[in-house]
């Protein structure tokens, strides 16, 4: 019910882009009845979701599914879970969306600790194995050497690789403005935590390479960012006063590919033309 729904989100969506104004409306009358049946179905009004696992939580959140009010509740009992547990129980259908559900409703610790976590379940477990690839299980080898049944034991296996996506778009914080098609407006809004003390992760446009470097050291927050020629960017430097933001050297100021400045609760916004920029501040605790 949950894939149903976001297939039709995204079929009204596209519906929209292309501008069939009456396929998007018969698409955005199916998403809600397909809303209201999964809310009467799996809904408690308490908030609780399904079975009440991780994955339940993560596909309702992830797509949308529930009520305003119960979203909060839902990402609490969903963070909850994953400390009481320190780890993750979702397979492939909740895995890709899981630490971007905790980011979104304020769980960034929760999502760290998920990814650096060592032992059984986790990403690095593998590793820890000996792993070069991404496994269809989590323990396809176990820790005596010996290994899972081959009928369900890939060694190549995408699909908890995903984690990836996470790391680009909230460890280097590389993402796109979906509203704005083919790469032209880009949005660089690092995340840092996990005791990472650097991140650099880039990407090729059709316009060229796209990039995001971070490191953190000593309370010194520096990021470099490559916005490709024809394309934009806004970039949010987390923790930070205007005041004290410098680029290149100098107190970050309109001029010089920057087309705008401005603090925004804990964070600074920078918004960049084309261009390679070094930001650095001492980031507040």
């Amino acid at each position: 019910t949950a894939f149903f729904a976001h297939s039709t989100d995204l079929l009204q969506r596209a519906a929209l882009v292309l501008g069939k104004t009456d396929d998007a409306a018969r698409y955005g009358e199916q998403l809600g009845r397909i809303k209201s049946a999964f809310r009467r179905e799996f809904v408690t009004d308490t908030g609780r979701v399904g079975e009440d696992t991780q994955t339940a939580y993560t596909l309702a959140l992830q797509f949308d599914l529930l009520p305003d009010d119960l979203r909060p509740v839902a990402a609490r009992r969903l963070a909850q879970e994953v400390r009481t547990r320190k780890h993750l129980t979702t397979g492939f259908l909740g895995t890709p969306y899981l630490c971007h559900v905790l980011v979104r409703y304020g769980y960034l610790e929760e999502a760290y600790m998920l990814l650096n976590r060592e032992e059984y379940p986790s990403w690095l477990y593998p590793v820890k194995q000996g792993a070069t690839t991404i496994w269809e299980r989590w323990d396809g080898q176990k820790p005596d050497g010996s290994f899972q049944n081959p009928g369900m034991n890939s060694f190549n296996h995408y699909a908890y690789g995903a984690i990836g996506d996470w790391m680009y778009r909230v460890m280097a914080g590389l993402q796109i403005d979906e509203t704005v098609p083919g790469y032209k407006h880009i949005l660089v809004q690092p995340q840092p935590g996990g005791g990472f003390t650097s991140v650099k992760a880039s990407h090729d446009t059709p316009y060229g390479p796209a990039g995001s470097a971070w490191t953190l050291k000593d309370g010194r927050f520096e990021l470099a960012v490559e916005v490709p020629p024809n394309a934009h960017a806004t970039v949010r430097l987390p923790k930070a006063q205007l005041a004290s933001v410098t680029e290149g050297g100098q107190a970050v100021a309109k001029g010089n590919g920057i087309t705008d400045t401005r603090q925004d609760g804990d964070a600074v916004v920078v918004e960049v033309g084309s261009g390679q920029y070094r930001f650095a501040y001492g980031a507040a605790r």
